[in-house]
Order: structure tokens, then C-alpha cells, then sequence
């Protein structure tokens, strides 16, 4: 946040909005849950299709969330998404809310993409935070 801010691709309202959701994250994160291994970079690009299955490539593997890898699939589009979501949730059972939570996962990687591609990624940062605080 701070980094955007000092590149000055956030505004104040986008500042104060994520601090509200860092202040409430206790409350906005759900149930409790054991750390994961996640992919860390999971979008499109990472994701590797056969015709037969898919494979996931180019990690930042680190523990961590497991709603976060299913909010950057979400973020960036995914063939096939509706479908890797249901088989995930049948695999291995998500908290109820984790849809509504899409947006706090979501916040992190489009500060990130503000600070190092500014654009409408400020902009979007503002609103996914707006999101979380009325989800939660």
C-alpha cells in the first residue's frame, strides 16, 4: 500500500480503505484455518493445458491461504473456471463465504500490479477493498 501510495497510484480514499480492511482482517478472513501450500502465481499464464489435463508451472510456492490461489485464478480468467472451482470445493471443501472473500485475496496481487504497472490497477485496488468491507 505504501509503495503505491508513493508511486501515487492509489488515492486517499484507496488508502483509508485499505486500512479499514487491514484493521478488520481478523473479522474479513473467515474461519480459521490451517496454513497451505499454495501455488503463489496462480493465473492463466501459469496454468499449462493437455488435452487430457492441465499443469501448473512457474511457482512462488510459499504457505499461505488456499482461498488466495482460487481468488488470482478468478482475478486474471481461467478456461474452464467454473469447473476447477466446483472440483476444488468437492476435493478438499471450502469455508461458506469463501466466494465472498474472492475480493480480500484479490487486493494484495492488484497492489502489487498498481505499484509496478499503475493503470486502472489503483483504481481497481480501491474498489476490491470497498468489496471486502461490505462482504465481510
Amino acid at each position: 500500500m505504501r509503495a503505491a501510495r508513493k508511486a501515487g497510484t492509489v488515492d486517499k480514499r484507496t488508502v483509508a480503505d485499505v486500512e479499514k480492511v487491514i484493521a478488520e482482517l481478523p473479522r474479513l478472513a473467515g474461519p480459521a484455518e490451517p496454513v497451505a501450500l499454495i501455488h503463489g502465481d496462480l493465473w492463466a499464464g501459469n496454468v499449462l493445458w493437455t488435452e487430457r489435463d492441465a499443469h501448473l508451472v512457474d511457482p512462488a510456492a510459499h504457505g499461505g491461504h488456499r482461498e488466495t490461489d482460487l481468488a488470482m485464478l478468478t482475478l486474471f480468467g481461467l478456461p474452464h473456471l467454473d469447473r476447477v472451482l466446483a472440483a476444488y470445493d468437492e476435493a478438499a471443501p471450502l469455508a461458506p463465504g469463501w466466494r465472498e472473500r474472492t475480493a480480500l485475496h484479490q487486493l494484495h496481487p492488484v497492489l502489487v500490479h498498481a505499484v509496478l504497472f499503475g493503470g486502472s490497477y489503483g483504481a481497481q485496488a480501491g474498489q476490491l477493498a470497498r468489496q471486502a468491507l461490505r462482504a465481510g
